[in-house]
Protein backbone atom coordinates (compact mmCIF):
# COMPACT_ATOMS: atom_id res chain seq x y z
CA UNK A 1 0.00 0.00 0.00
CA UNK A 2 1.21 3.27 -0.62
CA UNK A 3 2.40 5.18 2.37
CA UNK A 4 -0.49 8.64 1.99
CA UNK A 5 1.86 11.15 3.72
CA UNK A 6 0.15 14.10 4.93
CA UNK A 7 -3.38 13.35 3.38
CA UNK A 8 -4.54 16.15 4.96
CA UNK A 9 -2.12 18.73 2.84
CA UNK A 10 -5.21 18.96 0.54
CA UNK A 11 -7.50 19.88 3.63
CA UNK A 12 -5.40 21.94 4.96
CA UNK A 13 -4.90 23.86 1.37
CA UNK A 14 -8.84 23.92 1.23
CA UNK A 15 -8.70 24.90 4.93
CA UNK A 16 -6.99 28.04 4.03
CA UNK A 17 -8.79 28.79 0.99
CA UNK A 18 -11.53 28.50 2.82
CA UNK A 19 -10.87 31.55 5.40
CA UNK A 20 -10.59 33.73 2.63
CA UNK A 21 -13.97 32.58 1.16
CA UNK A 22 -16.32 32.19 4.44
CA UNK A 23 -16.01 28.82 5.56
CA UNK A 24 -17.44 28.50 9.15
CA UNK A 25 -15.53 27.30 12.32
CA UNK A 26 -18.13 24.69 12.73
CA UNK A 27 -15.88 22.80 9.39
CA UNK A 28 -12.68 22.35 11.39
CA UNK A 29 -11.22 18.77 10.89
CA UNK A 30 -12.97 17.04 13.86
CA UNK A 31 -16.11 18.35 13.32
CA UNK A 32 -18.08 14.67 13.16
CA UNK A 33 -17.51 14.25 9.15
CA UNK A 34 -17.65 10.49 8.13
CA UNK A 35 -14.93 10.68 5.98
CA UNK A 36 -11.68 8.57 6.17
CA UNK A 37 -9.77 11.30 8.13
CA UNK A 38 -12.61 12.76 10.34
CA UNK A 39 -11.95 16.56 8.13
CA UNK A 40 -14.84 18.03 6.09
CA UNK A 41 -15.11 16.72 2.30
CA UNK A 42 -13.51 18.81 -0.27
CA UNK A 43 -15.49 20.75 -3.01
CA UNK A 44 -13.70 20.26 -6.04
CA UNK A 45 -14.67 22.43 -8.84
CA UNK A 46 -15.16 20.00 -11.98
CA UNK A 47 -13.18 22.06 -14.90
CA UNK A 48 -13.46 24.92 -12.25
CA UNK A 49 -17.09 26.64 -12.22
CA UNK A 50 -18.25 24.98 -15.52
CA UNK A 51 -21.88 25.43 -15.16
CA UNK A 52 -21.19 29.34 -15.55
CA UNK A 53 -18.13 29.38 -17.26
CA UNK A 54 -16.80 27.74 -20.41
CA UNK A 55 -15.08 25.18 -18.91
CA UNK A 56 -11.55 24.84 -18.40
CA UNK A 57 -10.91 28.50 -18.52
CA UNK A 58 -9.20 30.91 -16.51
CA UNK A 59 -12.37 32.34 -15.99
CA UNK A 60 -14.19 29.21 -15.15
CA UNK A 61 -11.31 28.62 -12.26
CA UNK A 62 -11.27 32.38 -11.03
CA UNK A 63 -15.28 31.81 -9.93
CA UNK A 64 -14.72 28.51 -8.74
CA UNK A 65 -12.45 30.00 -6.03
CA UNK A 66 -14.49 32.93 -5.53
CA UNK A 67 -17.25 30.56 -4.58
CA UNK A 68 -14.71 28.79 -2.02
CA UNK A 69 -14.11 25.68 -3.87
CA UNK A 70 -11.28 23.72 -2.55
CA UNK A 71 -9.80 21.86 -5.19
CA UNK A 72 -9.58 23.28 -9.17
CA UNK A 73 -9.59 20.23 -11.49
CA UNK A 74 -8.14 20.77 -15.31
CA UNK A 75 -8.17 17.80 -17.65
CA UNK A 76 -4.63 17.46 -19.65
CA UNK A 77 -4.67 16.42 -23.57
CA UNK A 78 -1.49 16.46 -25.33
CA UNK A 79 -0.48 18.78 -28.45
CA UNK A 80 1.33 17.95 -31.52
CA UNK A 81 4.29 19.49 -30.18
CA UNK A 82 4.49 17.30 -26.54
CA UNK A 83 3.01 20.32 -24.39
CA UNK A 84 -0.06 19.84 -21.82
CA UNK A 85 -3.11 21.40 -22.92
CA UNK A 86 -5.86 21.77 -20.38
CA UNK A 87 -8.85 20.06 -22.55
CA UNK A 88 -11.53 17.58 -21.57
CA UNK A 89 -11.93 16.19 -24.63
CA UNK A 90 -9.30 15.51 -27.44
CA UNK A 91 -11.85 16.73 -30.28
CA UNK A 92 -12.38 20.45 -30.38
CA UNK A 93 -15.68 21.13 -32.19
CA UNK A 94 -17.75 21.16 -28.97
CA UNK A 95 -15.61 23.78 -26.57
CA UNK A 96 -13.66 25.62 -28.92
CA UNK A 97 -14.30 28.26 -31.59
CA UNK A 98 -12.21 25.83 -34.45
CA UNK A 99 -14.37 25.43 -36.66
CA UNK A 100 -15.29 28.84 -37.45
CA UNK A 101 -11.18 29.52 -37.81
CA UNK A 102 -10.42 29.09 -41.29
CA UNK A 103 -6.70 28.55 -41.11
CA UNK A 104 -7.46 25.27 -39.29
CA UNK A 105 -10.43 24.05 -42.04
CA UNK A 106 -7.83 21.63 -43.15
CA UNK A 107 -6.64 19.91 -39.63
CA UNK A 108 -10.63 18.50 -39.94
CA UNK A 109 -9.58 14.71 -39.69
CA UNK A 110 -11.49 10.86 -38.81
CA UNK A 111 -10.83 9.72 -35.94
CA UNK A 112 -12.27 7.07 -33.69
CA UNK A 113 -15.64 6.95 -35.92
CA UNK A 114 -15.72 10.82 -35.50
CA UNK A 115 -15.06 13.95 -37.55
CA UNK A 116 -13.29 17.11 -36.13
CA UNK A 117 -10.07 18.94 -35.16
CA UNK A 118 -8.01 16.62 -32.48
CA UNK A 119 -5.61 18.40 -30.14
CA UNK A 120 -2.74 15.82 -31.33
CA UNK A 121 -2.63 17.51 -34.42
CA UNK A 122 -2.38 21.02 -33.00
CA UNK A 123 1.05 22.75 -31.19
CA UNK A 124 0.11 24.25 -28.41
CA UNK A 125 0.73 28.05 -29.76
CA UNK A 126 -1.94 26.99 -31.94
CA UNK A 127 -4.68 25.47 -29.45
CA UNK A 128 -3.95 28.48 -27.28
CA UNK A 129 -5.14 31.01 -30.22
CA UNK A 130 -8.49 28.89 -29.56
CA UNK A 131 -11.25 30.72 -27.64
CA UNK A 132 -13.27 28.67 -25.23
CA UNK A 133 -17.16 27.84 -25.69
CA UNK A 134 -19.58 26.14 -23.13
CA UNK A 135 -20.35 22.70 -23.89
CA UNK A 136 -23.49 22.24 -23.33
CA UNK A 137 -26.60 23.79 -25.20
CA UNK A 138 -29.16 23.94 -21.96
CA UNK A 139 -25.76 26.43 -20.16
CA UNK A 140 -25.50 30.68 -20.75
CA UNK A 141 -23.38 31.23 -24.16
CA UNK A 142 -22.62 34.30 -22.67
CA UNK A 143 -19.10 34.24 -22.10
CA UNK A 144 -18.45 32.30 -25.22
CA UNK A 145 -15.24 33.67 -27.42
CA UNK A 146 -13.92 35.82 -24.38
CA UNK A 147 -11.13 33.06 -22.83
CA UNK A 148 -8.50 31.40 -24.53
CA UNK A 149 -7.38 27.83 -24.37
CA UNK A 150 -4.89 26.80 -21.51
CA UNK A 151 -1.78 25.19 -21.13
CA UNK A 152 -1.03 23.15 -17.99
CA UNK A 153 1.85 25.99 -17.48
CA UNK A 154 -0.38 28.76 -17.76
CA UNK A 155 -3.07 27.71 -15.65
CA UNK A 156 -0.15 26.91 -12.94
CA UNK A 157 0.97 30.48 -13.39
CA UNK A 158 -2.76 31.15 -12.56
CA UNK A 159 -2.48 29.10 -9.36
CA UNK A 160 0.51 30.40 -8.41
CA UNK A 161 -0.42 34.38 -9.05
CA UNK A 162 -3.71 33.47 -6.49
CA UNK A 163 -1.73 31.97 -3.80
CA UNK A 164 0.56 35.19 -3.88
CA UNK A 165 -2.72 37.05 -3.65
CA UNK A 166 -4.25 35.29 -0.80
CA UNK A 167 -1.62 33.93 1.15
CA UNK A 168 -2.99 30.29 0.52
CA UNK A 169 -2.28 27.12 -1.03
CA UNK A 170 -4.66 26.50 -4.39
CA UNK A 171 -5.11 22.50 -4.41
CA UNK A 172 -5.15 21.29 -7.90
CA UNK A 173 -6.87 17.67 -9.11
CA UNK A 174 -5.33 17.08 -12.65
CA UNK A 175 -6.89 14.16 -14.59
CA UNK A 176 -4.32 13.01 -17.75
CA UNK A 177 -6.88 12.10 -20.11
CA UNK A 178 -5.97 9.19 -22.39
CA UNK A 179 -2.46 8.72 -21.13
CA UNK A 180 -2.06 5.53 -23.31
CA UNK A 181 -3.34 6.65 -26.82
CA UNK A 182 -1.26 9.70 -26.61
CA UNK A 183 2.09 7.51 -25.72
CA UNK A 184 1.28 5.93 -29.08
CA UNK A 185 1.51 8.84 -30.82
CA UNK A 186 4.82 8.99 -29.08
CA UNK A 187 3.32 12.25 -26.98
CA UNK A 188 3.85 9.94 -23.69
CA UNK A 189 2.38 12.93 -21.03
CA UNK A 190 4.34 11.35 -18.06
CA UNK A 191 7.62 13.18 -18.53
CA UNK A 192 5.86 16.61 -19.35
CA UNK A 193 3.54 15.49 -16.16
CA UNK A 194 6.91 14.97 -13.96
CA UNK A 195 8.79 18.19 -15.82
CA UNK A 196 5.63 20.66 -14.75
CA UNK A 197 5.40 19.38 -11.20
CA UNK A 198 9.19 19.63 -10.73
CA UNK A 199 9.34 23.05 -11.90
CA UNK A 200 7.11 24.47 -9.29
CA UNK A 201 8.31 21.86 -6.74
CA UNK A 202 4.63 20.26 -6.60
CA UNK A 203 6.64 16.42 -7.43
CA UNK A 204 5.66 15.55 -3.88
CA UNK A 205 3.91 13.50 -1.40
CA UNK A 206 2.88 16.96 0.52
CA UNK A 207 2.25 18.92 -1.99
CA UNK A 208 -1.31 20.14 -2.17
CA UNK A 209 -1.47 18.24 -5.71
CA UNK A 210 -3.94 14.90 -6.65
CA UNK A 211 -3.07 13.65 -10.08
CA UNK A 212 -6.35 11.07 -11.55
CA UNK A 213 -6.72 8.62 -14.18
CA UNK A 214 -8.74 5.99 -15.84
CA UNK A 215 -5.57 4.21 -16.76
CA UNK A 216 -4.14 2.01 -14.15
CA UNK A 217 -0.84 1.25 -16.15
CA UNK A 218 -0.37 5.14 -16.04
CA UNK A 219 -0.99 5.24 -12.54
CA UNK A 220 1.49 2.25 -11.45
CA UNK A 221 4.15 3.93 -13.96
CA UNK A 222 3.50 7.47 -12.32
CA UNK A 223 3.69 5.79 -8.89
CA UNK A 224 7.00 4.39 -9.86
CA UNK A 225 8.74 7.71 -10.31
CA UNK A 226 6.79 10.32 -7.89
CA UNK A 227 5.28 10.39 -4.14
CA UNK A 228 2.73 12.68 -5.90
CA UNK A 229 -0.51 11.54 -4.81
CA UNK A 230 -2.84 9.42 -7.25
CA UNK A 231 -6.56 8.47 -7.95
CA UNK A 232 -8.24 5.85 -9.54
CA UNK A 233 -10.96 6.91 -11.82
CA UNK A 234 -13.76 4.91 -12.01
CA UNK A 235 -17.00 4.57 -14.11
CA UNK A 236 -18.57 1.44 -13.14
CA UNK A 237 -18.53 -2.40 -13.75
CA UNK A 238 -20.70 -2.26 -16.97
CA UNK A 239 -17.51 -0.08 -18.48
CA UNK A 240 -15.73 -1.72 -20.43
CA UNK A 241 -13.06 1.19 -21.21
CA UNK A 242 -12.77 2.52 -17.73
CA UNK A 243 -13.64 0.29 -15.55
CA UNK A 244 -10.45 0.19 -13.14
CA UNK A 245 -9.05 -2.76 -15.31
CA UNK A 246 -11.16 -5.26 -13.44
CA UNK A 247 -9.24 -4.10 -10.00
CA UNK A 248 -10.22 -4.52 -6.28
CA UNK A 249 -9.85 -1.28 -3.90
CA UNK A 250 -6.90 -3.11 -2.63
CA UNK A 251 -5.11 -4.11 -5.55
CA UNK A 252 -5.79 -0.24 -6.50
CA UNK A 253 -4.21 0.56 -2.82
CA UNK A 254 -0.89 -0.50 -3.56
CA UNK A 255 -0.43 2.11 -6.36
CA UNK A 256 -2.48 4.68 -5.00
CA UNK A 257 -3.88 6.93 -2.59
CA UNK A 258 -7.55 7.81 -3.28
CA UNK A 259 -10.53 6.44 -6.01
CA UNK A 260 -12.78 8.94 -8.14
CA UNK A 261 -16.04 6.60 -8.57
CA UNK A 262 -19.35 8.00 -10.79
CA UNK A 263 -21.80 8.67 -7.85
CA UNK A 264 -23.94 5.94 -8.55
CA UNK A 265 -21.46 3.13 -7.52
CA UNK A 266 -22.31 4.60 -3.66
CA UNK A 267 -25.68 4.88 -3.66
CA UNK A 268 -28.90 3.12 -4.47
CA UNK A 269 -32.02 5.25 -5.57
CA UNK A 270 -33.26 5.78 -2.21
CA UNK A 271 -29.92 6.90 -1.17
CA UNK A 272 -28.60 3.38 0.92
CA UNK A 273 -25.36 2.79 0.99
CA UNK A 274 -23.98 -0.25 -1.87
CA UNK A 275 -20.74 -0.18 0.62
CA UNK A 276 -18.04 0.94 -1.85
CA UNK A 277 -17.13 4.37 0.38
CA UNK A 278 -16.79 1.81 3.31
CA UNK A 279 -14.76 -0.53 1.23
CA UNK A 280 -12.39 2.40 -0.04
CA UNK A 281 -11.88 3.68 3.34
CA UNK A 282 -11.11 0.24 4.65
CA UNK A 283 -8.27 -0.13 2.08
CA UNK A 284 -6.86 3.04 3.24
CA UNK A 285 -8.10 5.04 0.48
CA UNK A 286 -10.21 8.85 0.10
CA UNK A 287 -13.00 8.73 -2.03
CA UNK A 288 -13.76 12.22 -4.51
CA UNK A 289 -17.01 11.27 -6.59
CA UNK A 290 -18.16 13.24 -9.69
CA UNK A 291 -20.30 14.99 -10.75
CA UNK A 292 -22.98 17.06 -8.87
CA UNK A 293 -24.44 19.11 -11.91
CA UNK A 294 -27.30 21.71 -9.72
CA UNK A 295 -28.45 21.94 -13.41
CA UNK A 296 -29.50 18.07 -13.35
CA UNK A 297 -31.37 15.79 -12.12
CA UNK A 298 -30.46 14.15 -8.63
CA UNK A 299 -29.28 11.19 -8.09
CA UNK A 300 -31.50 10.77 -4.40
CA UNK A 301 -33.91 12.72 -3.34
CA UNK A 302 -35.74 16.07 -5.18
CA UNK A 303 -33.31 18.84 -5.56
CA UNK A 304 -29.28 19.03 -5.31
CA UNK A 305 -29.15 19.80 -2.04
CA UNK A 306 -30.37 16.45 -1.36
CA UNK A 307 -28.01 14.46 -3.48
CA UNK A 308 -25.25 17.03 -1.88
CA UNK A 309 -26.84 15.86 1.23
CA UNK A 310 -26.66 12.02 1.08
CA UNK A 311 -23.02 12.18 -0.50
CA UNK A 312 -21.77 14.45 2.59
CA UNK A 313 -23.37 11.57 4.86
CA UNK A 314 -22.33 8.64 3.00
CA UNK A 315 -18.77 10.07 4.03
CA UNK A 316 -17.39 10.71 0.64
CA UNK A 317 -13.92 12.63 0.71
CA UNK A 318 -14.74 15.32 -1.80
CA UNK A 319 -17.54 15.96 -4.55
CA UNK A 320 -16.44 17.22 -7.88
CA UNK A 321 -19.08 19.95 -9.14
CA UNK A 322 -19.76 22.17 -11.76
CA UNK A 323 -21.20 25.02 -9.08
CA UNK A 324 -18.83 24.75 -6.17
CA UNK A 325 -21.04 27.52 -4.32
CA UNK A 326 -23.55 25.12 -3.80
CA UNK A 327 -21.33 22.59 -2.12
CA UNK A 328 -20.19 24.82 -0.20
CA UNK A 329 -23.14 26.25 1.31
CA UNK A 330 -24.75 22.50 1.82
CA UNK A 331 -21.41 21.67 3.55
CA UNK A 332 -21.69 24.95 5.67
CA UNK A 333 -25.10 24.00 6.71
CA UNK A 334 -24.15 20.45 7.65
CA UNK A 335 -21.01 21.54 9.60
CA UNK A 336 -22.99 23.71 11.67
Amino acid sequence: MRKITAWTAIAVAGMTMGIATGMTAAQAPGAGWATLDGTPPLVIAHRGASGLRPEHTLAAYEVALEQGADIIEPDLQMSRDGVLIVRHDPYLSSSTDVADRPEFADRRAERFGREDWWVADFTAAELQSLFARQTMEDRSDAHDDRHRVLSFEALLDFVEARQAECGCRVAIEPEVKLPAQYAALGLDPLPALIAALDARGLNAADAPVIVQSFDPEFLRRLDAVSDVRLAMLYSGPDEADANAGGLTLEEIAAFADGVGPYKANLMTPDGDSTGYVEAAHAAGLVVHTWTVRDDRAPLVGETVEDELRALYALGVDGVFTDFPATAVRVRAQMGE
